[in-house]
C-alpha cells in the first residue's frame, strides 16, 4: 500500500482561541464529522482542555460510527505533539489503517480571525483509493462546516 497525504485549510472569521476550543472538543469534532461519522469518547475526554496528555501515550479509545450509529472502526487516540491553543499531532492506532497521523493547527491572522489547517498522513489496510476519496470528502465537509459556523471564511 501507499502512504497517502491530504491537506485542507480554511480562513475563519473567529478568534483562534474560540476555534481551538471547538476543534479540540468531542462535541465540536462530531459536529464537523456529521452526518458521515461520529466518534465516541470516554467522559473524561470531552475536550483536550480537560485531559492530562502524556505525549506518546494513549489518552482514550474511540469507536468510529458510520452515519452516527454503525461501528466501522476503533481508535486508540494518542497525541505525539501538543502546543495548547495552537497545534496537535495525533498518531493513533486505528484498526483500518497501518498508519494514521492527523495534524491540526489553528493560527491567528491579523484581522482577528484565524486559519485552521488539517494535514493527514495515512495508509489504509484495504481499499486505499476508496478510503482516500472518502477521507477527502469527510475533510471537505468538515471544513465546509467550519466555514459556516465561523462565517465570513474562505477555504484554501
Amino acid at each position: 500500500m501507499t502512504v497517502r497525504r491530504h491537506e485542507v485549510s480554511s480562513a475563519l472569521a473567529a478568534p483562534a482561541a474560540e476555534v481551538w476550543a471547538h476543534a479540540t472538543s468531542i462535541d465540536g469534532i462530531n459536529a464537523e464529522l456529521a452526518p458521515w461519522l461520529k466518534m465516541t469518547a470516554p467522559p473524561e475526554l470531552r475536550s483536550l482542555s480537560y485531559v492530562e496528555v502524556v505525549l506518546g501515550r494513549p489518552i482514550g479509545r474511540s469507536t468510529v460510527l458510520l452515519f452516527g450509529w454503525l461501528p466501522v472502526d476503533r481508535m486508540e487516540l494518542t497525541l505525539v505533539e501538543l502546543e495548547p491553543g495552537r497545534r496537535f499531532v495525533e498518531r493513533s492506532q486505528v484498526r483500518s489503517q497501518k498508519l494514521w497521523q492527523h495534524e491540526r493547527t489553528v493560527e491567528p491572522e491579523g484581522d482577528g480571525g484565524c486559519k485552521l489547517t488539517d494535514r493527514l498522513m495515512f495508509e489504509p489496510r484495504l481499499g486505499g483509493p476508496l478510503v482516500a476519496a472518502f477521507l477527502r470528502r469527510v475533510f471537505a465537509a468538515r471544513h465546509a462546516y467550519l466555514r459556516r459556523t465561523f462565517s465570513g471564511a474562505r477555504t484554501t
